[in-house]
């Protein structure tokens, strides 16, 4: 597979089967997007591979804290507050379609409720994934981290499997930090979900919809 079939191939898986991923395969997708470039090769990324019970305990922990309606701090604001047109158009139309696909109704906020906390299950992928950096990192390291993050998603569609990267398993960093000791100043920038995709899944089968590149490109010859 070429690399513009990977990017073309990728989405967000959110059913997995339940298959195991290997050790080489992880190692296989981590030791290519080691080689992802970086400011002045400063190499910020950090990566904690969860899995097995360690999942299951801070799956857990998080799943709780979101049913108890505790205040999430995350390091960094994803989103602007308010968020405009046409970000927040794009923003509506892809929950709403995802909740059609998975036949959640508008009004039904248990449901809504129920899979916004399997975000915190990593969708019970085997394998939930945490990129993270030292607190001493700047704007730039961020631009690092998410062409890290995509040539782990671009490695894992060579190796066969599938992700769902998630911001928010970031959301609650303090329970992170605890399961997994990572240093107090840490800053968790983003999750991921890792495994083999149920292809056969009815949310598997969900895709938002892009802008063309006439839409988004300028192009400057005089």
């Amino acid at each position: 597979m070429n690399t513009i079939e990977a990017m073309q191939k990728r989405h967000s898986v959110r059913h997995f089967l339940d298959k195991e991923v290997s050790q080489q395969d992880l190692m296989t997708l981590l030791e290519a997007a080691r080689h992802s470039p970086s400011g002045s090769n400063t190499q910020p990324w950090q990566v904690a591979v969860v899995r097995g019970k360690a999942k299951q305990r801070l799956a857990d922990a998080m799943v709780s804290a979101f049913e108890q309606g505790e205040t999430t701090a995350p390091a960094y604001q994803y989103y602007p507050n308010p968020m405009p047109s046409p970000y927040n158009d794009r923003r509506k139309a892809c929950g709403l379609k995802l909740y059609q696909t998975l036949n959640i109704a508008r009004d039904d906020k248990a449901g809504q409720r129920a899979q916004w906390a399997a975000n915190y299950r990593s969708f019970d992928a085997p394998v939930m994934l945490f990129f993270w950096m030292d607190g001493i990192m700047q704007t730039g390291s961020y631009m690092d981290m998410g062409m890290f993050m995509q040539s782990v998603m671009l490695a894992a569609v060579d190796c066969g499997l599938a992700t769902c990267p998630q911001a928010a398993l970031a959301q609650y960093p303090n329970v992170v930090k605890e399961h997994l000791s990572l240093p107090k100043d840490a800053i968790i920038l983003s999750g991921m979900a890792l495994g083999y995709e149920d292809t056969e899944a009815q949310v598997n089968q969900f895709r938002t919809e892009r802008e063309t590149v006439e839409y988004f490109t300028q192009f400057y010859d005089e």
